[in-house]
């Protein structure tokens, strides 16, 4: 497995040598994106308020802390489960640009097809891994739809971000699939051991 170090924005030349199982480390800026804002983007049709082409987006909705009009500071960034915004990808890739969803248990068939067509990867996250995320965030750049809090749509600058592991890649490959079959193949040989 490789390992690399990535600055946002991404190309499409820097996701599609990404393969399942790699390493990866942002610099740069990365999109805090939720259920919330991305209902509104798709189901309201309320374009995004910022250009998120080349995007590395991350499925947060933070804890924060006020410092002035339009300021804030991190306070605990941790990452949610991506399965339920599965329908959003396609989007994100297609109209808006994103390169890569970073997240928590993985995504499904939609997501993998937008992946293959438009260049882009799953960037999984160890769960409960919140202090290490908010460490690496230098500063939050800016807010957006602030309405939403604390779905809003963030921008985090952030330094040595990863590593990440590639879960699914451009190319179909999806490690969480992969993680299942061999679980199911199993089964039998174990139900045999406990008699079941």
């Amino acid at each position: 497995m490789a390992e690399y170090t990535l600055k946002t924005p991404l190309t499409e030349e820097d996701v599609r040598k990404l393969k399942v199982g790699d390493k990866v480390t942002l610099e740069g800026v990365i999109f805090g994106i939720r259920d919330a804002n991305l209902i509104r983007m798709f189901d309201g049709k309320v374009p995004a308020p910022t250009d998120l082409t080349g995007a590395a987006c991350i499925h947060t909705a933070p804890n924060v802390r006020k410092i002035g009009e339009g300021k804030y500071e991190p306070v605990c960034i941790g990452t949610t489960t991506s399965s339920r915004m599965d329908r959003f990808t396609p989007g994100l890739m297609e109209q808006y640009g994103v390169r890569a969803v970073i997240g928590k248990a993985g995504m499904m068939e939609a997501s993998m097809e937008a992946m293959k067509k438009h260049g882009g990867c799953y960037l999984a996250i160890v769960g409960g891994a919140a202090a290490w995320e908010t460490d690496k965030i230098l500063e939050i750049e800016d807010v957006w739809w602030e309405d939403l809090m604390p779905e809003a749509i963030w921008k985090f600058k952030v330094n040595n971000f990863g590593p990440l592991i590639v879960a699914m890649d451009s190319y179909g490959n999806n490690l969480y699939f992969d993680v299942k079959a061999k679980a199911v193949s199993k089964l039998e040989e174990i139900y045999k051991k406990i008699g079941a």
